[in-house]
């Protein structure tokens, strides 16, 4: 038996009486093949001309999370599921591979990668189980040729730095305790410090304080791991909570008859203690 039939025998053993996901599957797929023959934009996509909305989607459903709006969650991850079956809608038209090729591809990869599960290896931890993935990807016919390869270029940086990080972690160059990233921190901070002079807010060699600034951020990632937080997560939050109390500055000033430019630094301080009295 071939990994791919493993995993359907093991979808229908878990819903055996239960026929919605084929049909819905079916469904979508169904009036895919009506719009990429009926609507002339359908008709008229590429992989190159869905490829910005794409990522558009997947910023949607990141706020979707950071927002616990699960009907939005739900929409979004709809949306994501069409751009996967118009992408296999196209490469079937150029007979590369269609969607059941997709999914087939997904449970061999998941199959092969979780011995643990389907095969006789056994692992302590999630942590053995990441360094498994990352030597069995070293390992496969085609797959990356270094441990880093696999993260893409085009990631946000801060997310970029968070999946290096993991990535080098999973075949054991890391810190061993927090305590020790922690000094690090401090250590980056210091040397962005010294690039300025006392009283001096221009910093001696530009390029050099932006690299120590690029250390700092690094190096607070590498904490943010070992605290269990998601750096990308938690800055996210931090704006949305600043977009917040900036907002209520606008409202609260407005509602007192001031504007931007007759409110002063101290009274714009004042708006905000009142916001962050209000939990906002």
């Amino acid at each position: 038996m071939v990994l791919s039939e493993l995993c359907v025998e093991k979808i229908i053993t878990m819903n055996p009486n239960d026929e919605k996901y084929a049909e819905a599957l079916q469904r979508l797929l169904g009036v895919m093949n009506d719009l990429r023959e009926k609507c002339p934009w359908d008709r008229k996509q590429t992989f190159e001309s869905l490829l910005d909305l794409t990522i558009e989607e997947t910023y949607e459903l990141s706020e979707a999370i950071l927002e616990n709006d699960l009907e939005a969650v739900k929409k979004e991850l709809g949306d994501l599921l069409l751009h996967i079956v118009f992408y296999s809608k196209i490469a079937s038209e150029k007979e590369a591979f269609d969607i059941a090729d997709v999914m087939n591809t997904l449970c061999d990869k998941l199959i092969a990668r979780h011995p643990h599960v389907y095969g006789e290896v056994s692992v302590k931890n999630d942590a053995e189980v990441k360094r498994n993935w990352e030597l069995l990807k070293l390992k496969e016919k085609g797959g990356n040729k270094s441990v880093l390869a696999g993260v893409p270029k085009a990631l946000p940086a801060l997310i970029k730095a968070m999946r290096i990080q993991e990535k080098a972690r999973g075949v054991g160059f890391d810190w061993e305790v927090k305590e020790d990233v922690w000094e690090k921190v401090k250590e980056e901070i210091e040397e962005f410090q010294n690039c300025f002079e006392v009283g001096n807010p221009i910093p001696i060699n530009q390029e050099e304080a932006e690299s120590e600034f690029g250390d700092v951020l690094f190096s607070l990632v590498n904490y943010a791991r070992f605290v269990d937080i998601n750096p990308e997560t938690a800055l996210e939050k931090t704006n949305q909570k600043f977009i917040k109390r900036f907002n209520y500055i606008e409202a609260a000033s407005k509602r007192d008859g001031k504007t931007w430019q007759t409110l002063t630094l101290a009274e714009m301080d004042a708006y905000w203690d009142e916001a962050k009295s209000h939990k906002i």
